[in-house]
């Protein structure tokens, strides 16, 4: 995240939505009330004009954390927060394909949630050990350069 807000024009404003507190989804406990964090999430995504997930790249999909926010915020399937959203996507791993898997299954579930996902640029790091610094920053300027695409 620290990327799209390095490279993104002055008048776009960025809220991160804190997922920490998100638990783990059951629909046993997704009723009328669901927890306040999930509440917060589900707010917080129908305030955004578009939504950028960055999602890192485990055992060629996107991770648990990824998908249990989607499984949290596309419910009710008849009210979800989700649905005609803009959606960019965005992750760096360290193999040599760069979360291209995880994105690819991430614009599954999107499709699944009438999602409105960007196809271009695919924002996709690979190698990523060695192309940001101890603070985060991205240093490989290719890489900055399709970011600027956005």
């Amino acid at each position: 995240m620290l990327l799209a807000a390095a490279v993104a024009p002055p008048d776009i404003c960025f809220d991160v939505i804190d997922i920490e507190a998100i638990p783990l989804y059951n629909q046993d406990i997704d009723t009328d009330d669901p927890p306040q964090s999930v509440r917060r999430l589900r707010d917080g995504i129908r305030r955004a004009d578009a939504l950028l997930i960055a999602t890192p790249e485990y055992n060629f999909s996107m991770s648990g954390v990824t998908k249990n926010v989607i499984d949290w915020a596309s419910r009710p399937p008849d009210d979800s927060c989700l649905e005609g959203e803009p959606l960019a996507i965005m992750g760096a791993s360290q193999g040599g394909f760069g979360t291209v898997r995880a994105q690819l299954h991430l614009r599954d579930s999107a499709i699944f949630n009438s999602m409105l996902t960007l196809n271009d640029p695919l924002v996709h790091v690979s190698a990523a050990q060695h192309k940001f610094d101890q603070d985060g920053r991205l240093t490989d300027e290719k890489a900055r350069g399709r970011s600027r695409r956005c």
